[in-house]
Order: C-alpha cells, then sequence, then structure tokens
C-alpha cells in the first residue's frame, strides 16, 4: 500500500460540482492499493497515517502526528500512485491492484480509520474528482507499507 500524505491547511474532494469530503486543518493522503495488500499491511498503513510526525511541536521541530493535533484526515483512493514509470513514455499500471481489490483494501483502510480517529472524510472511489487543497508548508511525504 502506498499514500502520498500532505499537510493541509484545508482540503477537499469534489465529484460532479458536488463535495463528497472536507477537512481543516490535517492530512490529505492519496492511497493506492497494490497486489497482494493485506490486512496486516491496511492496519500498518494506517498506524502511519495516524502517528507519523509531521506537525510542528513547540520548537518548531514536525514531532506531532494527526493523533497528536486532532488533526482531520482526508482519504482518497488514487491508483495511479501505483503505476510503473520506468520506462517508456505512458506508466503501466501493472504495480497496481485490481478495482476490486482496491476497492476492498480502501475501504477496509476507512473502516478502521474511522473506528480510530474521529474525523475521517473521503472521496469517492473509482470517481474522477477534483481534489483541492492548501498545502501547509508545503509537506509532502511518499509513504509505503513492506
Amino acid at each position: 500500500m502506498i499514500a502520498l500524505i500532505q499537510r493541509v491547511l484545508s482540503a477537499r474532494v469534489d465529484v460532479d460540482n458536488e463535495t463528497v469530503g472536507a477537512i481543516g486543518p490535517g492530512l490529505l493522503a492519496l492511497v493506492a492499493v497494490q497486489p497482494g495488500d493485506d490486512e496486516p499491511r491496511t492496519k500498518r498503513m494506517l498506524e502511519r497515517l495516524l502517528g507519523y510526525r509531521v506537525f510542528a511541536d513547540e520548537q518548531g521541530r514536525m514531532n506531532r502526528s494527526l493523533v497528536d493535533t486532532g488533526g482531520e484526515l482526508l482519504l482518497v483512493s488514487q491508483f495511479t500512485l501505483a503505476a510503473d514509470t520506468r520506462s517508456g513514455m505512458r506508466p503501466s499500471f501493472t504495480s497496481a491492484a485490481t478495482p476490486e481489490e482496491g476497492r476492498r483494501w480502501f475501504d477496509r483502510l476507512v473502516e478502521l480509520a474511522r473506528a480510530a480517529h474521529p474525523r475521517v472524510e473521503i472521496g469517492r472511489f473509482g470517481a474522477h474528482m477534483k481534489v483541492h487543497l492548501v498545502n501547509d508548508g508545503p509537506v509532502t511525504f511518499w509513504l509505503e507499507t513492506p
């Protein structure tokens, strides 16, 4: 599983000119499921999303997590993160999970996140989404679960 996380002041996802998910300060996580992802990898990704220290402490150091700050989480499925771009001029998606497998593990991540954190919003799986964000920093990290 891959997540591209961005520390944001705000973020929202629109589908067909309707906002389907929106947050204030927190993390926007673009998430890709890969073949072989499973329950342990999904749980580990959630641990990292909630616990990764990307928010400033009193000294201005990145030493606080989403849980520490009470920030919000916006999860957006994005299979293109799993693209193989090592050669040619067109990405290959053989390293991305099938849509069925992707939905299964993305939905499980959402379920676990909502059980563990008070404010979780989502995009719409498989939809053409417009993601709006105000990146704070900018602060952006690539997370993977082995």
